[in-house]
């Protein structure tokens, strides 16, 4: 028996369910905002100090709930569990496993075991008892008796008419009289009931001003979401309010048309961040003389809000050289967190002004009065880069240092702390070398930087020519935290693991996505990973980090010292189809798994703008030419099977040509092996690391440490070894 079966088994002694009581003895079986944007957010909010988060459960919260250590096998799987638990009514988790057998039953087309399991369960379980009755009707609709579910919808209109279910009771009801539909409408707008019933009623009605109205406010995951709002605008822009233009805004930026969220962000509520958007968004929409005058109203309307200082920075950019200066000037003089930035723009227009000696000051005033700034970071690691490259280590490896006290916080902070290492070797300071790495490992664990310290310090972590082979242990198993937004109804079903309904659940508790708390932007993100959107979700998580406020960053903090926070944001999607093929080409899935992240964010169906398509972002004439080399007659580069199939293919082709230097093969699966043969030649390969630094194409140097980040943060998340040894660290 596995360690996961065996610890089960162990929880349910203890629970007081016999393992010999069960039947047969079963065993268990085990990309949103472009990088300019995120930058330019990154900017506005300090970052905060990661921090290690606690690996081990206590004692008492693995023996919490039982259930909880079976929501995530098969039906097949938890079969015998939950009936020995719903054989107990005085079990505590009785009700939960009932409801979790009803729900089983119902998924393999059991309907009359399901009306046995859920009777009268609505009395013992009233969190979740309209729930229940949904369940009751859809298993005697599934039985074939129209009658009974009829009946049953209706009682949950009698009971619980102001519960969310009730819209779905309201939608099947519907069907039979459409008065109820309209009722749904008017109470449940949020719900994707609702939402299906107004995109059915747009079919025939398809101009529909208050029908276009609730999809743009309600209907942002689906996936024509930006033609509603094209519609919408088109066909009614004269009988739009303010607010409307905010709420189409706001769809058309989180779905990355920033011209047009611009040109509808000039027409919302007059707020700071409202005109900051407007400027930018028509800015990065082509319209430059739209945003030069976006952003002089910004300045003139709101002389003193943070939003502005980025504003004036970016109109120094769109104007000529003297009017650059002055406005630069200003935030120099107004703004003294944006002024280290304003300060290098103003170098950059006194260069082209050729006042080089006055530039250099420029950048002079960034060390000298804003030496914590990331800016004063940034010159400090060209400075060390410079160093390096002329030779002179020990002056480079100082600059390094002064980084991590001066600048600890810093997106330059990892990568210096691993170089005063590496720098500290060379220079034949063994024990300054080992305490960098195991700073860097400490201070910065989640980084691309804390991987390489890991490997320095003899951990068996994989290098870039064994990683390919590598067969780490994994414990895949991830324990669910409790939701710190929504009602008990909606944390009671996460915990169950029924995401599908807690996700439809949340969209109607959640109404104030513009604005959100750092609970519900959490809670959000879960939900959205939890139903497969690993995109929005993961976006959703990663970017709490950019709040500024300081009891929000504590939020944050409290947050992210949860394992179940890292293991949501580095999730198995598909774990089958990767371990399979990943086996089939020997690599290491992890490898894979890193990659897939990096390139999809796991979304089956995504397409770059260059037509690469699906997990592995395969381009259509390469899984072309793949399917002829493997003889593959047939092929769905949006299947995940087939995708990971023909990428696994083509990573273990790159491995092939390098002799199998995994960071000539990653670096080859984004920019293509002539690109990579050419940086050989420019740069040699004496150390992996040093020509990692020199890679000369942005996306590429981004995507190898990205990947091997990744890569590196399923190994602390999830191997046993990594983790103790991360325990021992801190």
């Amino acid at each position: 028996m596995s360690n996961a079966k065996s610890r089960l088994a162990v929880i349910l002694s203890i629970a007081g369910v016999s393992l010999g009581a069960i039947a047969g003895g079963l065993l268990l079986h085990q990309t949103h905002l472009d990088r300019q944007i995120a930058d330019e957010l990154r900017s506005w909010f300090p970052q905060v100090n990661p921090q290690q988060p606690t690996f081990q459960l206590t004692p008492a919260q693995v023996q919490k709930s039982e259930i909880a250590q079976l929501v995530n096998l098969s039906p097949t799987e938890r079969q015998p569990y939950l009936e020995a638990m719903s054989q107990q009514p005085n079990h505590r988790e009785y009700p939960r496993a009932r409801y979790l057998l009803a729900m089983d039953r119902l998924a393999e087309n059991q309907p009359q075991e399901a009306i046995a399991t859920l009777a009268d369960l609505e009395t013992r379980y009233p969190l979740l008892a309209a729930h229940i009755l949904s369940l009751r009707a859809q298993a005697y609709t599934q039985l074939g008796d129209t009658t009974q579910a009829a009946a049953t919808w209706q009682q949950i209109l009698t009971t619980h008419p102001n519960h969310p279910v009730a819209a779905e009771a309201l939608f099947e009801l519907g069907k039979t009289n459409p008065r109820l539909w309209e009722e749904a409408i008017a109470k449940f707008p949020a719900h994707p009931r609702t939402v299906e019933i107004a995109a059915n009623q747009l079919t025939t009605n398809p101009n529909s001003l208050p029908l276009l109205r609730l999809l743009a406010q309600h209907a942002l995951y689906k996936p024509d979401y930006t033609d509603i709002l094209d519609r919408l605008t088109r066909a009614h822009s004269a009988q739009l309010s303010p607010e409307d233009w905010e709420m189409i805004a706001f769809g058309y930026w989180e779905k990355l048309n920033y011209g047009k969220a611009g040109a509808a962000y000039a027409k919302a509520p007059a707020t700071p961040k409202n005109r900051y958007r407007a400027g930018r968004g028509l800015q990065l929409g082509g319209k430059t003389q739209e945003a030069i005058a976006a952003y002089k109203l910004l300045y003139s309307s709101y002389p003193n809000e943070k939003e502005t200082a980025q504003g004036l920075i970016h109109l120094s950019r769109l104007v000529d050289l003297q009017p650059a200066q002055e406005y630069l000037n200003i935030v120099i003089a107004q703004f003294p967190h944006k002024a280290p930035e304003a300060l290098i723009e103003q170098s950059k227009v006194l260069n082209a002004l050729k006042s080089s000696e006055s530039a250099k000051q420029a950048r002079q005033s960034v060390l000298t009065q804003y030496s914590k700034s990331e800016e004063a970071a940034k010159l400090r690691w060209q400075q060390a880069e410079d160093a390096a490259d002329n030779g002179n280590l020990l002056q480079a490896w100082r600059l390094a240092q002064e980084i991590t006290v001066e600048n600890p916080d810093t997106d330059y902070a990892p990568e210096a702390a691993f170089w005063v290492g590496k720098w500290a070797q060379k220079l034949g300071r063994e024990r300054d070398a080992k305490t960098a790495y195991e700073y860097v490992l400490q201070r910065y664990p989640e980084s691309y930087y804390a991987w390489r310290s890991a490997l320095m310090l003899g951990w068996n972590v994989g290098d870039f020519t064994t990683i390919r082979y590598l067969e780490p242990d994994v414990e895949y198993s991830a324990p669910r935290l409790r939701l710190p937004a929504g009602s008990e109804t909606l944390k009671e079903l996460h915990q169950l693991g029924q995401d599908r309904d807690a996700w439809t659940l949340w969209q109607v508790e959640f109404t104030n996505p513009i604005e959100p708390t750092v609970a519900q932007q959490f809670t959000d993100g879960i939900m959205r990973l939890q139903v497969g959107d690993y995109l929005d979700g993961i976006f959703m998580l990663n970017s709490l980090a950019w709040r500024d406020d300081p009891e929000e960053q504590n939020q944050y903090q409290m947050l992210r010292q949860q394992l179940a926070y890292w293991q949501e944001l580095y999730p198995f999607p598909y774990l089958e189809p990767i371990q399979s093929w990943s086996k089939d080409r020997q690599l290491n899935p992890l490898l894979v798994t890193a990659l897939i992240r990096q390139e999809s964010r796991f979304m089956p169906d995504i397409k770059s703008v260059v037509g690469a398509t699906g997990l592995m972002q395969v381009m259509p004439e390469t899984g072309e030419w793949i399917a002829g080399r493997i003889n593959l007659a047939s092929y769905q580069l949006d299947n995940p099977n087939d995708n990971i199939k023909l990428g696994t293919w083509y990573l273990d082709y790159t491995h092939s040509e390098y002799n199998n230097n995994s960071l000539l093969a990653v670096a080859s699966y984004n920019a293509g092996p002539g690109n990579v043969a050419d940086w050989l030649n420019r740069f040699g390969f004496r150390d992996p690391d040093e020509f990692v630094e020199k890679i000369p194409f942005p996306e590429t140097y981004g995507y190898v440490k990205s990947v091997f980040g990744n890569y590196w943060n399923y190994m602390r998340l999830y191997n046993p070894e990594i983790i103790q040894k991360m325990s021992k660290i801190n």
